[in-house]
């Protein structure tokens, strides 16, 4: 007979913080942690970066897929690619959950626990934070980062003749939603979506290597391009053959849900509909979180990033898409994600 387990209601708040507060990492800059009105975090920079991010149960994450742990390792994951896209260090995140009465209190600690492992690498500390209630769980975090002596790399610097490059993939987190989706898995594409490894210590060595601008690639690389294409002026032309490497890590799985899915039956889908899946989950899924900058062309790359495409002048107007193309051609089979669209 399995136990009964302890929920948040059947705990006081201060007994359940008592229980989160020691798993939570601190770091050097820490002057004042968890406990008191504020935190107090030193900025040795004299400047800081600043974000913030919500993730909604059953908009953003699914409780019967997602563990705690998986969930806070996404919250602080998403929010540090956010700091390395500004070229800072991920110094310090407070966090806020809502919650209902009935999650079991082993859930919140593994949410601690996910939050702790996604920043200990780098050094970045959990300061403070709220609890409430609610009739779902929303984490929400606001992160912070150090500059160190740094500019800001920012989405408006991409200039005519810099070359577009990545760090990190395409496309595994949007094909790992869609085996979930679909009844199914795979360890390292559903991994992907539950716990992105966004590449945070590309951001500074970006900045340090002479990127023009850059950003992170939450909301799929169409959009997103787009974003920076528009805020400089510019059009973003992306080499379909530089991806080819995403798309083929995700054939397998695109045979698997692309209509008729994997049925023996049914004779093997057209490598047209195999194709139409693979450009929408790597040029416009979202959630791996890589890194999208620009760089004066001629330069050596910072380890970890691969050149993906050029920058040209006279960016268009109008939707995301507009101001991005692929082998210079517009693309209009999907944008990315939007929030209030899906």
């Amino acid at each position: 007979m399995s136990e009964t387990p302890l929920l948040v209601r059947d705990v006081p708040e201060e007994a359940l913080l008592a229980r989160i507060f020691p798993l939570l990492p601190g770091a050097p800059t820490t002057i004042v942690g968890p406990g008191d009105d504020c935190a107090v975090v030193a900025a040795p920079d004299g400047r800081y970066v600043v974000s913030t991010d919500v993730l909604v149960e059953d908009r953003h994450f699914r409780r019967r897929w997602s563990s705690g742990y998986d969930v806070g390792w996404r919250a602080a994951m998403q929010n540090l690619a956010d700091v390395a896209a500004m070229g800072a260090r991920p110094a310090a995140l407070v966090v806020s959950l809502v919650m209902p009465g009935n999650l079991p209190v082993e859930w919140v600690t593994g949410l601690a626990r996910g939050l702790a492992a996604a920043c200990t690498p780098s050094g970045a500390a959990v300061v403070g934070g709220d609890l409430s209630g609610g009739d779902q769980v929303v984490v929400a975090v606001t992160v912070h980062g150090d500059l160190e002596g740094r500019e800001p790399v920012l989405r408006s610097g991409a200039r005519p003749g810099d070359v577009v490059a990545l760090a990190g993939t395409l496309g595994r987190s949007a094909a790992g939603l869609a085996l979930l989706d679909a009844g199914r898995s795979d360890d390292g594409l559903t991994a992907t979506y539950l716990r992105p490894d966004p590449p945070i210590a590309a951001g500074p060595r970006a900045a340090d290597g002479g990127a023009t601008a850059m950003l992170d690639v939450s909301d799929g690389l169409l959009r997103d391009a787009g974003r920076m294409a528009r805020a400089s002026g510019a059009r973003i032309d992306v080499s379909s053959a530089a991806l080819a490497t995403d798309r083929d890590a995700l054939r397998d799985a695109a045979r698997i849900v692309a209509p008729g899915g994997d049925d023996p039956q049914l004779e093997v889908r057209s490598e047209d509909e195999v194709r139409t899946l693979l450009d929408a989950w790597v040029l416009a899924g979202g959630e791996d979180h890589g890194l999208l900058a620009t760089f004066p062309a001629g330069i050596e790359l910072p380890r970890g990033f691969r050149t993906i495409g050029v920058v040209h002048g006279a960016g268009a107007q109008g939707d995301a898409a507009a101001a991005v193309t692929v082998d210079g051609e517009s693309l209009r089979t999907g944008t990315g994600w939007d929030h209030f669209r899906g």
